[in-house]
């Protein structure tokens, strides 16, 4: 939960550019200025008065609200760091992080991208690519397509060696979009054409590939972090209460997984990782059959995790420091023997959504914002009191993470921190996370990555709004 690495500055960076919004955006450059580095925040018309924006040393506007206008521009974000005089992009999460032609076009124009490099991105960031990888590397793989799919005919021809249900999963993506579920062929028709537009939208990519679907599995990941020479593990997160294929509860180190399982799975994520010479921050995501004792590897971000706080917490390292050392030239600053799993910690994901209306996503303005106190608590956010939030994005507000020694307790803090959090004029998932901490299975680690979406269909929520909010 403390601070383990040393303050070296970020070598050849100076003066880095942000190429993101929202609370990633506000965690990169507080990181930056912690190293002495000069911050450039871009936006987009909607997003001018954001906390990131105010924060930075300069702000730059770099286009229309919607996303394909701005943020997934590579040329208007080039553009804005030639005109500051930026050294390097921070890609964050989302958007342009995972695009492989946009970390080229950066260090084409003399620029340092804060990731690896477009080579490993493509390798690994594409989602297909990752799984040829992963099999060269002897690293298990669920059965499914060795590439992306031209069509809807050819994914009609795999599937029916692949076996129903299967997923359709976005090559470039990340943060459960473009993914579909088809449990047979006319679904498969229909939901490829689905996948692959919001692929597009989401990431500027439609490549769509197939994978067997694996009921009731847990969602389990590996930190890596390197340096293009060596690689180590800050061990596991489990992530499988997701909704709608979103993630919205991360925990780390995962709950009920016994070490030689933890080990093998940290053991594989490095050999993948060392295999690419990986540099940078990146996750290689698993998926665990409980009762048969195997994992399965699916898919490497290429990039910082929404969920990386838990893992920062329970190890020491601030990750999103370490990432922009490295990038400025320096070698990484830990061995694999340094790293220490100390207590438990628990994200919960609070987005503008309204339960009552299915989880409608549902913009408008913050009246009043509680952030609760005490030990082992923190908040990523990029809310503040009259913040405006636009409708044309994700609708995540904030990261509540809660650490302490053991996983009872974790939960116990998280529920009392949840009880103490308000944010009015919007609605908020609060009531949703709440009630999960006092949930049987949750507290016993009894889930799986459908689990949530069961119990959502077997019972009404008891919490109104207003009791998730301190009085």
């Amino acid at each position: 939960m403390f601070e383990m690495t040393d303050r070296k500055p970020a070598g050849r960076i100076r003066r880095l550019l942000v190429a993101n919004r929202g609370e990633i955006a506000v965690r990169i450059i507080r990181a930056a200025h912690e190293l002495g580095i000069q911050t450039i925040q871009v936006h987009s018309q909607a997003d001018g008065d954001m906390l990131a924006a105010r924060l930075a040393g300069e702000r730059i506007e770099i286009g229309p609200s919607r996303a394909n206008k701005s943020y997934l521009r590579p040329e208007a974000i080039l553009d804005a760091a030639r005109r500051t005089g930026a050294d390097a992009i921070h890609p964050g999460y989302g958007f342009l992080a995972e695009n492989a032609e946009f970390a080229d076009m950066t260090e084409n124009a003399g620029l340092i991208f804060v990731g690896p490099s477009g080579d490993i991105m493509r390798t690994m960031g594409d989602k297909a690519r990752a799984r040829k990888a992963a099999e060269t590397a002897g690293v298990p793989t669920v059965p499914g397509s060795r590439g992306v799919v031209a069509d809807v005919d050819e994914a009609l021809t795999l599937a029916e060696a692949i076996g129903y249900p299967l997923l359709l999963k976005a090559t470039a993506g990340g943060g459960g979009r473009g993914i579909r579920l088809a449990s047979n062929p006319a679904e498969l028709k229909d939901l490829f054409i689905q996948a692959a537009a919001e692929a597009r939208a989401a990431f500027g990519d439609p490549g769509i590939y197939l994978e067997r679907f694996i009921p009731r599995a847990r969602h389990i990941e590996v930190q890596v972090l390197g340096d293009g020479e060596n690689v180590i593990h800050l061990f596991e997160r489990e992530c499988s209460l997701q909704r709608r294929r979103q993630k919205i509860w991360e925990e780390a180190p995962a709950a009920s997984l016994d070490d030689d399982i933890r080990q093998r799975l940290c053991r594989s994520a490095l050999e993948l990782a060392r295999a690419v010479r990986y540099r940078g921050a990146g996750t290689v995501e698993f998926l665990y059959d409980e009762n048969r004792r195997a994992f399965y590897f699916i898919e490497m971000n290429t990039r910082i995790q929404v969920e990386h706080p838990v893992t920062e917490m329970v190890t020491g390292i601030d990750l999103v420091r370490e990432m922009i050392r490295i990038a400025g030239g320096h070698r990484l600053s830990l061995r694999q023997e340094d790293i220490r799993l100390t207590g438990h910690a628990i994200e919960c994901r609070i987005n503008a959504e309204d339960p009552a209306l299915d989880f409608t996503p549902v913009p408008g303005t913050v009246e009043t914002l509680h952030i609760p106190g005490g030990p082992g608590l923190r908040f990523d956010t990029m809310l503040y009191p009259g913040y405006t939030i636009p409708p044309f994005y994700d609708s995540l507000l904030g990261k509540l993470i809660a650490w302490d020694h053991s996983r009872p307790q974790a939960i116990s803090r998280m529920a009392r921190a949840l009880r103490e959090m308000r944010i009015t004029g919007v609605p908020t998932t609060l009531p949703l996370l709440l009630e999960l901490t006092g949930a049987a299975d949750v507290r016993e680690g009894a889930v799986h990555t459908g689990w949530l979406e069961e119990w959502l269909a077997s019972k009404t929520l008891d919490l109104p709004l207003e009791k998730a909010a301190c009085p």
